[in-house]
């Protein structure tokens, strides 16, 4: 279905990411406070609070939200399903574009769970 490769890429923005925490120490510093900060537990679980940033990311068509988020969701427990619903809410929202990227984002689950 894709060309893409989903944990790879994950794994290649990292390495980018990095080098902009290089050049950008404040900007991405001041980034990463604030994801931390959002996606902390707190009324919302993490695992939710991956969901709703999935869905979001599937939402405005962001390639790399789906490699972070599918994974990121999956390691804080949600499962296979879970996402799944997810996307169909993202889908909901967002209409047919979402869709295809929310088919681009069950790639990358099953990319990931492969993985495992």
């Amino acid at each position: 279905m894709t060309a893409t490769d989903y944990p790879t890429y994950r794994t290649e923005l990292l390495g980018t990411l990095g080098r902009m925490r290089r050049s950008l120490p404040e900007v991405m510093g001041g980034f990463n406070d604030l994801h931390r900060s959002a996606l902390h537990d707190g009324e919302l679980s993490t695992a939710t609070k991956e969901l709703i940033a999935l869905a979001i990311g599937v939402a405005a068509r962001c390639d790399g939200c789906i490699a972070f988020h599918v994974s990121a969701a999956l390691r804080a427990g949600e499962t296979r399903a879970e996402i799944e619903e997810a996307l169909g809410v993202a889908i909901l929202m967002g209409g047919g574009p979402t869709a295809m990227y929310a088919a681009e984002a069950f790639e990358a689950l099953d990319q990931f769970t492969a993985a495992e």
